[in-house]
């Protein structure tokens, strides 16, 4: 399985954790950044969700400071569903309930959780519960209009 990552400065480190303990399993991806210069987490969130979202590798895992900021600009690319995820739990259900194909983490989050969470988060199906299917596909045809329930 071809797994893509991607971070911004504050997520490097656990980023070539990652990279490096997942590698004997998976084929990494990586979409940078390459050192802890600052830089911009959307421009590396961009490029790893247009991966995802064309299937040129089959998940991605987008790290910065909080976890929040890079989750957002994944999301921004029609066909990703990025979650952050802090738990084992969460990781679970955004697979789950959700069909997440990008996990965002916090760039202080523990290396042993953080390989635990994406183990978890690769492991875990879609459930393809008819509600869970329904709820994507609204999400997934959405365009600006006004929506009205």
């Amino acid at each position: 399985m071809k797994i893509g990552i991607a971070c911004d400065h504050r997520g490097y480190s656990l980023k070539t954790k990652l990279a490096d303990a997942l590698k004997e399993s998976y084929e990494i991806v990586d979409f940078g950044t390459n050192s802890e210069e600052m830089v911009d987490y959307p421009d590396y969130a961009f490029l790893l969700g247009e991966a995802v979202a064309k299937k040129e590798v089959s998940y991605g895992i987008a790290i910065c400071g909080s976890g929040i900021g890079i989750s957002i600009a994944c999301n921004k690319v029609k066909g990703v569903r990025a979650s952050k995820v802090g738990t084992k739990e969460e990781a679970i259900m955004t697979r789950l309930d959700n069909d997440a194909n990008i996990i965002c983490m916090a760039g202080n989050q523990k290396e042993e959780e953080a390989i635990q969470l994406v183990e978890v988060f690769l492991n875990t199906k879609f459930s393809q519960e008819e509600r869970h299917a329904r709820r994507l596909q609204k999400i997934e045809s959405y365009e600006e209009k006004k929506y009205v329930c």
